[in-house]
């Protein structure tokens, strides 16, 4: 049962004990699960950290890997000093208190990530996954004008539908970011619109700037654009720029400097959903089953592209 007093997404973790928030896309992604965590946490929750990541785990100290694809970070890794953000988000995590280990996901196929999946399910002793997604690409189905950049949030998507933990679900945070990268919005509502028709949509909620989790989430931001000043995230500065209230083409880094930007108070919204039933949506999602490199996810998503007779029209929102 639901109630307008406790958010969809809470209810469905409130008998959870141990939860991984698993960052979908790779990069900062899981900066994304930040405030949920902590608010998690906060219940009394056992909550770890995960990403798909960017740089190349099976390179790290072999003291880190816990198999083939998956590593432990923490502060202490070496690695890249330029562009980390599991060892980044690790430290912020120990300087504040918390466990300060994230686990690293190589880039990979679907075989190989729902291994390393099911390793942490068991030596995690998880009841819940939480995917989060730096914007909202995770949310298409296939057949929409752009799908943006699927490859890391779909591989993510098939590998955490074919784990059995008790509580999986989905939240996306960064509403409108993706327009650089040619998501139509307007498609984002349509399919959270037939989600809500099939019972799958959790419902939305603010990250409150004065709230605990909302003050923790920009110190971190704050944090990792300083450890990282040559590639600060855009998504998580967007959400962070709208968290302080500012509107319209307000940048925070040169990156952006060629772009019109729209940060609106939309960014720092997470839209939720349930895993299976946002999974079950996918056109193309069964045709990843069996892929083990990223590159392979990638060539089967441009066939699959490639065989549609038709795709969405692409529409604006009208107000």
């Amino acid at each position: 049962m639901f109630t307008l007093a406790e958010p969809p997404v809470f209810a469905r973790l409130r008998d959870a004990r141990s939860v991984l928030i698993a960052g979908a896309g790779g990069g900062f992604d899981v900066f994304s699960g930040l405030p949920l965590g902590l608010a998690l946490a906060e219940q009394g929750k056992r909550v770890h950290y995960a990403n798909l990541s960017f740089v190349t785990v099976d390179r790290l100290p072999s003291s880190s890997r816990l198999l083939p694809g998956l590593a432990a970070v923490r502060p202490d890794t070496p690695g890249n000093d330029d562009y980390f953000p599991e060892r980044t988000l690790a430290t912020w995590l120990g300087r504040n208190g918390f466990v300060d280990t994230v686990y690293a996901f190589a880039k990979t196929g679907v075989v190989p990530l729902r291994a390393a999946y099911r390793r942490l399910v068991k030596d995690l002793e998880l009841d819940a996954i939480v995917l989060v997604d730096g914007g909202t690409d995770i949310l298409m189905r296939g057949d929409e004008a752009s799908l943006g950049t699927p490859e890391e949030d779909m591989t993510s998507l098939a590998a955490v539908a074919g784990v059995r933990v008790p509580t999986r679900l989905v939240a996306s945070l960064g509403f409108g970011i993706d327009a650089y990268h040619g998501i139509c919005h307007a498609q984002v509502l349509e399919n959270l619109a037939a989600l809500t028709r099939e019972g799958h949509y959790l419902g939305a909620l603010s990250i409150p700037r004065e709230s605990r989790e909302g003050a923790l989430f920009l110190d971190a931001v704050a944090y990792a654009n300083r450890i990282t000043p040559l590639r600060p995230s855009i998504v998580q500065g967007s959400v962070a720029s709208a968290l302080h209230g500012r509107f319209g083409d307000a940048h925070f880094t040169e990156r952006t400097d060629n772009s019109e930007l729209f940060i609106n108070p939309l960014m720092s919204m997470y839209f939720t959903v349930d895993l299976a039933g946002l999974a079950e949506r996918s056109l193309y999602l069964s045709r990843l089953e069996g892929s083990v490199s990223i590159w392979d996810v990638a060539r089967r998503i441009a066939d699959f592209r490639d065989e549609l007779a038709f795709t969405r029209p692409r529409q604006a929102i009208p107000h």
